[in-house]
């Protein structure tokens, strides 16, 4: 059964291009990955300053293999003069679920 993975970021006001901007520029980073499944990268609209980056995952092998690998590797990149850019979120806490239940669109 599929897993969830949801990180649940605290993305102040000022930040938050920066943020999108740097998902946007690792664009396609999980797709080749073994599991994978799903991404989304959720903007609040109202009322909060909290993103939800959705991951779905085969299993929970794949999710600990790419977070052991490629998502560690991004993680511990250099910026200009090899430092680590500021984290454009203040605060981070991962989620996880399993897939019980799923539904899709009706074929016509």
């Amino acid at each position: 059964m599929s897993v969830v993975k949801i990180n649940v970021l605290t993305v102040p006001a000022e930040q938050r291009e920066t943020l999108e901007k740097r998902f946007a520029s690792r664009a396609h980073a999980v797709e080749n990955s073994d599991g994978f499944e799903w991404f989304e990268l959720l903007r609040p609209v109202e009322g909060t300053d909290t993103y939800l980056v959705y991951t779905r995952w085969r299993d929970e092998e794949s999710f600990q293999a790419w977070m052991e690998g490629p998502m560690k590797s991004a993680h511990q990149g250099g910026g200009a003069g090899g430092e680590r850019p500021k984290p454009a979120a203040s605060g981070s806490t991962l989620w996880s679920f399993e897939v019980v239940q799923q539904a899709g669109p009706k074929e016509a």
